[in-house]
């Protein structure tokens, strides 16, 4: 019995130390910039195992040191509805259900918001812990952050090429210059990659790519420019 009511102990401050930590995290990263993510470590060690030079590109920069039309491509691209859920699009997760139970294009349902829990605190093999910690992430994210600040972080943090996170690593190695100077077709091109980033190439891109490019290009005129 002592060592049963010692195991509840040490459960219930294990809980409490997980909430206070994830919610003072969040807090935090609220003003400060995000240094290195769960999956940059990941990344990093799957080089390492293969005997690679380890490739990390990260730079932050403020949303307004980012193109104008960097936020409107990935929101015309990923989240439509960003600037107007509460982190979940629940017509997007149903959507996304109905394909999945008939077989068509199997496709996922998580809002920029999700992306960015996601991103940030959680790892990128999906379970159902890790899809139930992203849920609880996401709604403290909306409750803390500001939907400007929800795009910052997630355009600093996502991957977006091999061992390149965030719109400035980006812009500078595939385009040559500041994620500020990108053009209107260089973020639809970006956005275009954003499902899979290790498969496609905003540098290199394919003909699907510049197919996706164009569709996302027309989607941009109907997607309003976040807020300052």
């Amino acid at each position: 019995m002592k060592l049963l009511r010692r195991l509840q102990k040490i459960l219930q401050w294990a809980v409490i130390l997980f909430f206070v930590s994830s919610i003072l995290s969040v807090v935090a990263y609220k003003w400060l910039p995000v240094p290195v993510t769960p999956l940059m470590l990941i990344r990093c060690g799957q080089q390492m195992s293969r005997g690679e030079h380890v490739r990390l590109r990260h730079h932050w920069v403020p949303l307004d040191s980012m193109s104008i039309y960097l936020p409107v491509a990935v929101m015309a691209s990923e989240d439509q509805r960003f600037l107007e859920h509460n982190g979940f699009d629940f017509d997007a997760i149903g959507q996304a259900l109905e394909e999945r139970r008939t077989g068509k294009r199997n496709r996922g349902g998580s809002t920029i918001s999700q992306q960015t829990a996601k991103n940030v605190f959680l790892w990128p093999r999906s379970s159902w812990v890790r899809k139930g910690l992203e849920t609880y992430f996401t709604v403290l994210i909306e409750l803390c952050w500001s939907k400007q600040r929800i795009m910052e972080v997630y355009l600093n943090s996502i991957e977006m090429g091999d061992g390149i996170y965030g719109a400035e690593a980006v812009a500078q190695l595939h385009f040559g210059h500041r994620a500020i100077d990108l053009t209107r077709p260089n973020c639809a091109l970006i956005a275009a990659t954003l499902p899979n980033p290790l498969k496609f190439s905003s540098k290199n891109p394919s003909a699907y790519m510049l197919k996706r490019q164009t569709w996302i290009m027309r989607q941009m005129r109907h997607i309003d420019p976040i807020g300052e």
